[in-house]
């Protein structure tokens, strides 16, 4: 074989592997990411600065899936395929996707400092100016009515405050029926009027539910808080922090160190209700905290639910034999009381 032929099978082999490397499929992958510590990214003005132990977040990496990816992902339990239509809107780019999941990150990081706060007896001050239009699915009535950056303010005549007032006002609704939305656009206010209709399939939505077409509406106010905070979490995505978010938080507004010396990481949404919510990813988390040595972990309990975030966990810490105890919570008071009740360690 002359060298000529060696080199041209050197090329056409290259050019193939950077093809397999560089095409992606309709696929999204994930694993185990890393465990953050908190009072890293978290500074309250004149707070509490001497924890013994930490609050981490824990983390999934997640990338589009290219053949190799694809394949990886079947070789562990704790490595994911998605198929893309489940984590993405139809229609809706990587620049749209990443936007949306930092949008939802930082309305997590506002209602994790509004939990804090409260709960410490600090000032909070508001000023409330609609629900935000993030995304319209076309398709469906609002796409060629409303647009991103509209503002919600009322529905049928009823003030609006929050995305989940928005809703909560729209739940229940059948396909013959209206509302009126008075939505503020660029300095103007107008009143249009939006009907009801099926999802489309590739939102996965349950069975004969309906609504107008706003994917992801997000309260927009202006929140004060004193003393101040800042967070700073990079391009970390989506609200899967909001429960570890507010510990920390609480715990620099405090004298007193909560963590009581352990190394606490866990996962769950919040709401300003102080309850705790359902998550992605709840089994690779656990592989990220105990790499991190946690000595807990807190997962959503869902009420009990037979399938909850906490019996996903609990599953993942038996099967990778940690030592690491899961701990179900529901609310941000029972992570409080589960934390007082932890002896000095």
């Amino acid at each position: 074989m002359t060298g000529s032929r060696i080199k041209k099978r050197w090329i056409f082999l290259i050019v193939v592997l950077l093809f397999l490397h560089f095409y992606q499929f309709p696929y999204y992958y994930s694993q185990p990411g890393g465990a953050k510590v908190l009072d890293q990214v978290i500074i309250v003005e004149d707070g509490y600065t001497e924890e013994e132990g930490s609050f981490m977040l824990t983390t999934v990496q997640m990338g589009k899936a290219n053949l190799f990816f694809y394949i990886w992902a079947q070789l562990s339990p704790y490595r994911m395929i998605y198929p893309e239509e489940q984590l993405r809107y139809e229609g809706e780019t990587d620049e749209e996707y990443q936007h949306r999941q930092l949008m939802a990150m930082t309305s997590s990081q506002e209602v994790a400092k509004i939990i804090a706060y409260e709960a410490a007896g600090k000032i909070v001050e508001y000023e409330h100016k609609g629900v935000l239009v993030t995304s319209l699915i076309e398709g469906m009535p609002a796409y060629n009515v409303l647009q991103t950056g509209d503002h919600i303010i009322e529905v049928d005549g009823e003030q609006l405050q929050t995305a989940e007032q928005l809703i909560e006002k729209l739940q229940g609704m059948g396909e013959e029926d209206t509302v009126q939305i008075t939505v503020k656009r660029e300095e103007k206010v107008e009143v249009v009027e939006l009907g009801f209709s099926p999802f489309p399939e590739g939102l996965n939505a349950p069975s004969g539910r309906v609504g107008i077409g706003i994917s992801a509406p997000v309260t927009d106010r202006d929140v004060s808080f004193n003393p101040e905070v800042t967070i700073d979490t990079s391009q970390i995505g989506g609200p899967s922090a909001g429960l570890m978010f507010s510990l920390e938080i609480y715990n620099q507004l405090l004298e007193d160190d909560i963590t009581k010396g352990y190394d606490i990481a866990g996962t769950g949404t919040i709401n300003e209700a102080g309850e705790v919510g359902r998550i992605g990813g709840a089994n690779q988390k656990v592989v990220a905290a105990d790499k991190a040595g946690a000595d807990y972990f807190f997962a959503p309990n869902e009420g009990g639910a037979s399938e909850s975030n906490y019996q996903e966990a609990l599953e993942a810490a038996e099967d990778i034999g940690t030592n690491m105890q899961i701990i179900p919570i529901d609310t941000f008071e029972e992570a409080l009381a589960f934390l007082e009740s932890l002896p000095q360690k």
